[in-house]
């Protein structure tokens, strides 16, 4: 069963921000600075004078030291959008704490962060991109967010590259994939002959002028498996999405060479959006979701 979030855990987000790499340039307001000129009230710049604009915003002080008509230009608020797309394939339901949970947990406190600053957000199950969940107004909307949560199965195969092929987007914006990204063509090795899929995922992105964000849950078993006693000796490891069975002897050897080809792929994919100006976080469903939030996570945020 997915533990949902509380009220209480929400009021502790109130203060935090999702911060933007490109403005945004959408047609509906909110609190995000546009690339459109507009009325509220932070001042942008001058220009000249031009036949039909609003002689209110004549700067009458420019003229008399100038003898030229300028007016003053606004940045206009709009909103941003702000999509979190959610892997919900089979292998997310692993772990003493689960990884879907903690997903789960983390899908909550991005969509409430971009409700709180009236952005515009969209949740996507990776794997039913077509059925879009566009959430806005927080009172009213995060009883349906939990209830949207709380009605997600964890089972069968996710494609994450083509998911966001078809995510539609019209303008900038922030795109958060949550996922454990185990999935055998995004740990392919880089070529110089040809793009990984890694690379090609974050190019699509960053063309459409998102800000990426990669937050990458993965089970304390997982990430430490030499700590797992239970691992050890011969045992049946059963792939989640394939139900192929695999039967192997564990000692400490061949978890530590587990350990390092993980460590290469979580290298691997920090170097990738690095290059790309994406930002990368691995989540350890063993660490406090707050601690995960307010200090893991901290550089995502405007304060």
């Amino acid at each position: 069963m997915t533990v949902i979030p509380d009220t209480a855990f929400f009021d502790r987000l109130s203060r935090l921000r999702l911060a933007m790499r490109h403005r945004a340039s959408m047609n509906l307001t909110g609190n995000r600075k546009s690339i459109q000129k507009g009325s509220s009230i932070e001042f942008s710049d001058f220009r000249e004078y031009m036949p039909g604009d609003d002689i209110r915003r004549i700067d009458w002080n420019a003229y008399g030291r100038l003898d030229r008509l300028y007016v003053k230009e606004y940045m206009e608020e709009k909103e941003a959008v702000v999509s979190i797309l959610l892997d919900t394939s089979a292998s997310m339901n692993y772990g003493i704490q689960k990884k879907s949970e903690y997903a789960c947990m983390l899908t909550a406190a991005f969509a409430y962060m971009g409700l709180n600053n009236m952005d515009r957000v969209i949740l996507y199950d990776l794997q039913q991109m077509q059925l879009p969940f566009m959430v806005n107004g927080i009172r009213s909307t995060l009883p349906r967010l939990t209830d949207w949560l709380s009605q997600r199965t964890f089972d069968g195969k996710v494609d994450i590259c083509e998911s966001v092929r078809q995510l539609p987007m019209k303008g900038p914006g922030v795109t958060i994939i949550i996922s454990d990204f185990l999935q055998e063509a995004l740990m392919e090795s880089s070529s110089k002959k040809e793009l990984t899929t890694v690379r090609k995922l974050l190019r699509l992105l960053d063309y459409r002028k998102q800000r990426i964000i990669f937050l990458h849950v993965l089970a304390g078993e997982e990430l430490f498996a030499r700590s797992a006693v239970a691992l050890t000796g011969t045992r049946n490891l059963i792939d989640m999405e394939e139900k192929s069975t695999l039967r192997l002897t564990l000692d400490t050897a061949s978890i530590r060479v587990y350990e390092q080809a993980l460590q290469e792929y979580l290298s691997n994919l920090r170097q990738e959006c690095a290059r790309m100006g994406a930002f990368y976080a691995v989540c350890n469903t063993e660490t406090d979701i707050y601690q995960q939030i307010f200090q893991e996570l901290r550089a995502l945020y405007d304060f």
